[in-house]
């Protein structure tokens, strides 16, 4: 493993088993990590009005148990790396900085709207994107881009570029928060040439509480996914309506491109060799 800094941004490559990726990214990225985390809690309890222990508690009770092993052991490692950098940080913290973006947005209204309040917020709408294929680009290969219209808390805190070349599955290049196993913004490629982003569905509701966490769902499809097809079976299976997106899919092998519309009770999947799809917290 190793770390190095740009321009503002920071990379790390991490390698090897769970364990290893975990305590590399808990290791070199712990200031970072202890950083959101502290801007984190009062800003949540200022703009969701529940404190750092209820999140604490949702990762614990409705999260945890639906995340696969691999990614358990992972955040576990991200714990001891930290632990060995002198932070003070456990498991259940790591959880809840992952659900980052569904736990605050879309997991608290849900709350709110059942118990008969006014939602404290609702979904985001922050990105805008587009992938592009065919006759649409100059040599007709993929072009992908996206921008991340987010806050300033969140937004100076976005600028780790992660390497990470795990055991098992594909090789993942993405940028994404310090601590969290995801991108998360989204913006990654694998090392068999899919490529992703997404734009939020602004002021999207639902929440299915038996579902599997979308971090851990991305980051899996990231991993192991080798098309288009694989990517949305993936993201489908547990689908629990956390950061609802339109996700925007490119395959470097085929040339194809594809709109992952991932709502919780809906979706829809368009997809050519020859167009471009764009999302900008719409749905379509």
């Amino acid at each position: 493993s190793c770390r190095s800094e740009q321009n503002g941004w920071v990379f790390v490559h991490l390698e090897g088993n769970p364990e290893q990726i975990g305590y590399q990214h808990g290791y070199l990225l712990g200031a970072e990590i202890a950083d959101l985390l502290r801007v984190c809690k009062p800003y949540l309890a200022k703009t969701t009005r529940r404190d750092w222990n209820f999140y604490r508690q949702a990762a614990e009770q409705m999260l945890w148990p639906k995340i696969e092993p691999e990614y358990q052991r992972e955040i576990d490692g991200i714990v001891a790396g930290l632990k060995d950098r002198g932070k003070s940080a456990d498991r259940w913290d790591i959880v809840a900085l992952n659900a980052l973006e569904e736990l605050p947005y879309y997991y608290v209204p849900w709350l709110d709207k059942k118990a008969g309040k006014t939602p404290a917020g609702h979904a985001p709408g922050n990105c805008s994107a587009f992938v592009a294929t065919g006759s649409w680009t100059k040599d007709h290969q993929i072009v992908i881009a996206h921008n991340n219209w987010t806050s300033y808390m969140n937004g100076e805190r976005w600028r780790v570029i992660f390497d990470i070349q795990p055991t098992n599955g594909y090789r993942i290049l993405m940028d994404g928060f310090p601590g969290v196993i995801a991108s998360d913004d989204d913006f990654a490629i694998n090392s068999d040439g899919l490529m992703v982003t997404e734009t939020t569905i602004t002021q999207f509701e639902g929440w299915d509480p038996n579902g599997k966490p979308e971090f851990f769902r991305a980051r899996k499809a990231l991993q192991y996914a080798n098309s288009i097809d694989a990517y949305t079976k993936i993201m489908l299976d547990g689908n629990n309506g956390g950061y609802a997106n339109d996700w925007l899919l490119g395959d470097r092998k085929t040339g194809e491109i594809a709109q992952l519309e991932l709502g919780l009770k809906a979706y829809k999947l368009w997809r050519t060799k020859d167009g471009v799809f764009a999302g900008s917290n719409w749905a379509r």
